[in-house]
Formats: C-alpha cells, sequence, structure tokens
C-alpha cells in the first residue's frame, strides 16, 4: 500500500506542476491570499515537515513551539519584507544527552540552534503561482541543513503546493537532480561542516539526492478549523536523533486558529504524533492607547492681537504638556519666534511639529511670520526647524483641498546666527538615573535559558555645555547564573580572551561599577559631531577614546570614525586591571538604502579588540510600531579556528520603544540581544556614547 500512495504522489506531482502553471480556468476560482497561514512543525510558513512558498503578512511575527516525540522545537519566524521571512530556531534532541560530562551539563538533552530564510521570487497572480527559494539551517551544524524550491497556487478553499528539496528534505531521492544533469559535482552533497560551525557552506548548496515534495491546505466551512495533508521527501534516515522510522511519507493534520494563536495537531511518518501552538502578533501594527489632549485646533481667521498680549509663560507650559517640548531659552522679533530646547515625549517628529505648530498659531499673533524650533540632544543642538505659520495655518485649519502639514516647514543644519542667540546660562550641576536590565544567555550547558536582572543606577555631574563625570552601577535583583559550572572557557585559542571572561565578569558581585568616566561632547562644524572620552569605559575595558560622525539631516548616509586605547579590567575587583592593552578603532558607515524601506546598514571597518582586523555589518529593519529588529556578524582575519565554535562573530536584537508600554507619550527604548556564542573574535568596545544613537535627531530611523 505505501508503495502505491508513493507512487501515486510522483504521478500527481507532474499533473499539479501543470495545474499550477497553467491559467486558471475561471477568474471565480482564484482568490488572493488569505490574512495569513499557518507555521510548519519547524517554524516557519509551510505544511507539516514541507515549506510552502507562503507568505505571511509583512511585520508578521510568529512565536512557536512544537513537540515531535523525539524533538522539541522553538521557534520564532519574522517577514521582514513581503519577499523575505527569517525563522530562527532552538531544537531540542530528546534522544541524545548534550555532552558525555554529567558534571559539565549534567542530564539536559541535545540543543542545536538554525536559522532559515525564505525569498519569494513571484508573487501569485490569476495565471501563474507563488514561486519561492529557501534555505533551512543554513549557518551552523546542519541538523536541517537543505534548499528547496517550492510553487503554491490557491484554488477557491484549496491551497495547492509544490517543491524539490536538496539535503535534509531530499534524503529520499525520489527525483533526479536536475543540477546534476548539468555538471557532475552536483550529484555529490559533501558532507560536515564548515569550520567549527556557524559557517554557511555554499559548496553544498542544491547538491546531492534530491525529493519532490507537496501536498495541500483544505480551508474548511468552519472558519477556524483548517486541514494539511502533505508527502514529503525526506526518509529520516540521517537524522540527529538517530535513524527514526517511517511507515509512511504522508503526514497529516489539523490547525485550530483563535484570536492570535493556532493550535496544531498532526500525525506523521505513519507511527508519531505531534502537537504545537504558535502565536502571531504584527510589528507594524502594534499600538498603545494614549490618554493625551488632542491635537490643538486652528482657527482660519487671524490673530489680530499683538504680541505683548501673549501669555508667555503659559505658552512654555502647554508646549511642554500638549507637545512635549523643554523650552530652555526663546528669542522674539518682530516676524518670528525661536525656540530652543528639547523633545521629551514624541519620538516621531513630524508628530511632534504638527504640535507645536498649532500650539504656536492658535497663540501667536499673525505677526509672526516664521516658528523655528532648534532641537537639542541634551545640551548639544541638533535640528533647526523652520515652519512658514501662513502655509502651516492654512494646511492644519483645513482651507484647501491637500492636507500636508510636512510640506508646511523645511529642517535644517542649525544656522550660525540661529545659534549666536542662544544663551544657555548655567548649564552645570549634578544628575541621577535609573534603568531596568535584562541579561539573557540560551543554550549553555547547564541549563537552556540563563538570565540575570536588575537595575543600572546612574550619577553625573555636567562642569558645562559640553563637559561632564558620568558613572553607574548595576545592581543585581534575581539571576540563575550561579548555575555556572565552569566559568573559565576551556577553548584553546590563539586570540586575546577579551570576551571569554564573560561569566566571571557577570557574576563577580550583586553590586557592580559599571562604568565611571569623564566625557567631551559638542557639534565642532556644520554637520559634524565630535566626542572625546576616558576611564572605566565598560564591564571589561577601560581607557581613553575619541569619535567624530558626519551626518547631514535627513541624508540617508552618515560616516566618521572611533578610536581608543583601552586596557583590560580586573574581573577579581572593580578597580584594577589585567595587563592586557590594544589600540582599536573603526570607520564607520551608515546608509539607509532606498531600495530597502525602513532599513539601516551600518558597516565597522577596522581593528578589533582581539587585534583581528576586518569589519563588522549591522542590518537593521523598523517596523511602523517603532519596534527595530536587527542582525550582526563580524568577518575579520582571525581563523575559523582561532575563533572557536560558531567560527565567526553574529548575533540578533530587538528594540522595543518605551512608547509601546507607556499611555503617555514617551522617548527611549530598551534592547533584547540574542548571542548566539559569544568569542573572542570580531569584538568591539561597547563604547558608553555613541554619536549616531546621540544625533538620532538628525536622521531619524529608530524613531
Amino acid at each position: 500500500m505505501k508503495c502505491v500512495l508513493d507512487n501515486l504522489f510522483q504521478r500527481a506531482a507532474t499533473v499539479l506542476l501543470v495545474l499550477l502553471t497553467s491559467s486558471a480556468t475561471a477568474s471565480t476560482t482564484f482568490q488572493q491570499q488569505p490574512a495569513g497561514y499557518s507555521q510548519a512543525v519547524r517554524g516557519g510558513t509551510g505544511l507539516l515537515q514541507t515549506p510552502t512558498a507562503r507568505m505571511a503578512p509583512a511585520g508578521n511575527l510568529s512565536m512557536n513551539y512544537t513537540d515531535n516525540e523525539e524533538y522539541r522545537f522553538w521557534s520564532v519566524s519574522i517577514q521582514l519584507y513581503p519577499w523575505l521571512e527569517s525563522t530562527v530556531r532552538y531544537t531540542d534532541v530528546r534522544t541524545r544527552l548534550y555532552s558525555d560530562s554529567p558534571g559539565f551539563s549534567g542530564d539536559q538533552t541535545l540543543k542545536d540552534k538554525g536559522i532559515d530564510v525564505k525569498f519569494r521570487l513571484l508573487e501569485e497572480s490569476r495565471y501563474l503561482p507563488q514561486l519561492a527559494i529557501g534555505f533551512n539551517d543554513f549557518g551552523g551544524t546542519g541538523f536541517f541543513t537543505s534548499e528547496y524550491v517550492a510553487l503554491s497556487k490557491r484554488w477557491g478553499d484549496l491551497d495547492f503546493h509544490l517543491g524539490m528539496g536538496w539535503g535534509y528534505l531530499g534524503t529520499a531521492g525520489n527525483t533526479v537532480n536536475p543540477f546534476c544533469e548539468l555538471r557532475d559535482s552536483f550529484c555529490n552533497r559533501p558532507g560536515g561542516f564548515s569550520g567549527l560551525g556557524g559557517m554557511i557552506d555554499y559548496q553544498r548548496f542544491f547538491k546531492g539526492p534530491a525529493s519532490l515534495f507537496g501536498g495541500l491546505e483544505y480551508q474548511t466551512p468552519w472558519q477556524p478549523l483548517k486541514i494539511k495533508l502533505e508527502y514529503e521527501g525526506n526518509d529520516y534516515s540521517q537524522d540527529r536523533a538517530g535513524a527514526l522510522v517511517q511507515d509512511s511519507r504522508w503526514n497529516i493534520g489539523a490547525v485550530y486558529n483563535w484570536g492570535n494563536a493556532d493550535f496544531n495537531l498532526s500525525y506523521q511518518r505513519g507511527n508519531t504524533v505531534g502537537f504545537g501552538v504558535s502565536y502571531a502578533l504584527n510589528m507594524h501594527d502594534i499600538r498603545q492607547i494614549k490618554i493625551e489632549q488632542p491635537p490643538r485646533p486652528v482657527s482660519a481667521e487671524p490673530n489680530t492681537f499683538e504680541f505683548d498680549e501673549v501669555n508667555r509663560a503659559k505658552l512654555v507650559q502647554d508646549l511642554f504638556h500638549e507637545a512635549g517640548f523643554m523650552v530652555r531659552r526663546s528669542k522674539i522679533t518682530e516676524d518670528e519666534i525661536v525656540l530652543f530646547g528639547n523633545q521629551y515625549a514624541y519620538r516621531d517628529y513630524e508628530v511632534a511639529n504638527e504640535r507645536m505648530g498649532r500650539i504656536l498659531a492658535s497663540v501667536l499673533p499673525a505677526s509672526i511670520k516664521r516658528y523655528r524650533i532648534v532641537n537639542f540632544s541634551g545640551q548639544i543642538p541638533m535640528v533647526e526647524t523652520v515652519i512658514d505659520a501662513s502655509s502651516f495655518i492654512e494646511n492644519a485649519s483645513y482651507q484647501g483641498f491637500e492636507y500636508d502639514i510636512r510640506s508646511t516647514y523645511l529642517r535644517r543644519d542649525p544656522a550660525a546666527e540661529t545659534l549666536s542667540d542662544y544663551n544657555p546660562g548655567k548649564v552645570s550641576g549634578f544628575g541621577t538615573g535609573m534603568e531596568t536590565f535584562w541579561i539573557q544567555t540560551f543554550g549553555s550547558p547547564e541549563s537552556f535559558y540563563m538570565y540575570q536582572a536588575g537595575v543600572i543606577l546612574t550619577a553625573g555631574y555636567n562642569f558645562n555645555r559640553t563637559t561632564s563625570m558620568q558613572g553607574a552601577a548595576k545592581v543585581t535583583l534575581f539571576e540563575n547564573f550561579d548555575k555556572f559550572n565552569f566559568k573559565v572557557d576551556a577553548f584553546d585559542t590563539a586570540l586575546p580572551r577579551v570576551r571569554t571572561y564573560v561569566r566571571e565578569y557577570v557574576t563577580r558581585n550583586r553590586v557592580q561599577l559599571e562604568n565611571l568616566f569623564g566625557h567631551w561632547q559638542d557639534r565642532i562644524a556644520p554637520n559634524v559631531y565630535g566626542q572625546i572620552y576616558g576611564g572605566y569605559l565598560e564591564t571589561m575595558f577601560g581607557g581613553v577614546g575619541g569619535e567624530l560622525l558626519y551626518r547631514p539631516v535627513d541624508s540617508n548616509l552618515a560616516f566618521g570614525f572611533d578610536i581608543n586605547y583601552v586596557q583590560q579590567r580586573s574581573y577579581e575587583n572593580d578597580y584594577d586591571f589585567f595587563d592586557y592593552k590594544v589600540l582599536t578603532g573603526h570607520a564607520n558607515i551608515y546608509w539607509q538604502p532606498e531600495f530597502l524601506e525602513d532599513t539601516l546598514l551600518t558597516f565597522n571597518v577596522g581593528r578589533f579588540l582581539a587585534k583581528d582586523i576586518g569589519v563588522n555589518i549591522d542590518f537593521a529593519k523598523r517596523f511602523d510600531s517603532g519596534i527595530v529588529v536587527g542582525a550582526y556578524a563580524a568577518f575579520t582575519d582571525a581563523s575559523s579556528s582561532d575563533y572557536g565554535e560558531g567560527s565567526f562573530t553574529k548575533g540578533f536584537y530587538v528594540s522595543i520603544p518605551f512608547d509601546l508600554f507607556s499611555l503617555k507619550p514617551a522617548i527611549g527604548r530598551g534592547k533584547l540581544p540574542w548571542i548566539p556564542i559569544s568569542r573572542d573574535g570580531g569584538q568591539a568596545l561597547n563604547r558608553p556614547n555613541l554619536l549616531y544613537n546621540s544625533t538620532e535627531a538628525r536622521s531619524p530611523f529608530q524613531d
């Protein structure tokens, strides 16, 4: 019976491929893609064990857990762009231990991390199927390494899928590898993995046995329920959990949707029951209800009173309470007003400018033709916004057919004549603050998830507008880092140990001196900012350094450089140093490419802490909610053997604006990092201040 079903699939696949690539017989049979598609067992949009060409809505984030007897999978799938899906996964292999040493990892089972990506090459239309290409577990030790091409076509309540896979998806070898017909080198797939794991093994792509796979998804008349049926191309003979018994290559499952959650149940391999749950949200659509005054209405009738009649104290209060702008200084002439200050509430400058403009238009006389607003970061001028009063009033009072507040003002580098009117007065004095921190690690031998949390207490003294002394103490409130069995990294490496003593540093004391340094920062020329700093700069290093940054207003490109001479701090106490010293620095390029919407690419080229030379590349994608998802990787002249497990530095992060948690408008954000393996190569100094961050108002990305 099994052979008969397999043969039927081979024939049906050929027929289905023709149907998918042919025109639809009637326009009524074609439907647009529904709002979202469910996740596969290992994460990513798909059926059960096989992927499809489908994509979730742009900005979709799905957090998934599935249990398949030998395996447990935790995964997060993100639809970064309409054409790009990325999945990060941890696999728990129940049949194997983390290591052979009970003293090292106890009875913890083997854990593995993996990354998948899928690209949409062709969007479904009335006549053509959707086409996608994907790469599973492409950087790591290759538990599920595979490549595939997939087609998907919807027909009423049925969604048909057909694909060809290599690697893990193609072990059954139920068809001929078409690339093998072109070149013999594609007939055999190299084994193992490059370096010490973590490398992308391009030399294996589309090589070795290939298999056809496919299936369908049926939307039942009962809207919450979908049924999945698939035929897979893996024979489970090469699984990390061991050779698994497969009584059938046909799998069947059901997905029940409840709000943002999907609950799934499946029967796989003819002998295994699987289950799981997924929770999805869209990072474009996340919003927080705000308790705030509505934008002030503006009358089309001109204000006929004189400026002497304006209550200036109330105007300053209104600007702060309704627009989040704290006025430091102001200047009034015959036809304009100049305001110097800081924005404390609205991270979107367009919202802030409109709110300020509406307040000024409602209380200032018609004789004031221009509103000049100079925004500062701390005491450093950032942007001058020049609002044309008559044009703003015309738009804000809806006098025309179109409403375009953005066209009524100009953002520019603060003019010299404008800054000449700024007299900050006394700016010296003490300041304090407090923020929370959360350090986490996944996949440690002692425990899969480890954490440390607490508060960072900050204090500082400003000597003048540009010079200060700043410090921070880290206070740990709760953690499970006491589970660390081995603090000293045992890997024998030629690189200096600049980061691999991290366990010693983070577990030294519950109260630690995080940093203590002197700092100077200023705008030193039009579009140019600089800083100099010295002291205990971060947890592991202290020294001196400086940075220059060229960043025009609203430009997609900024660049600069930093140079630092630092010495390694002792992990035995807060004040001493080890002997290791290094001169490190980078040329820094920040680029927001027009062809990638809401994306920032950062390139740091230079010398890292371990004296290796190379480049760190950071990719960041911002969503409409303000959430930023990013990934980075450093490639240096340190070899894979020098670097150790993972082969090169890489990591991921999510940056979340505080505004999403507050009932009042707020600025600032928190960052949640995930570093799969922290080694010594490609490690940069954690400078206490980054000019690109402190000059965010110049060409906003995160906000």
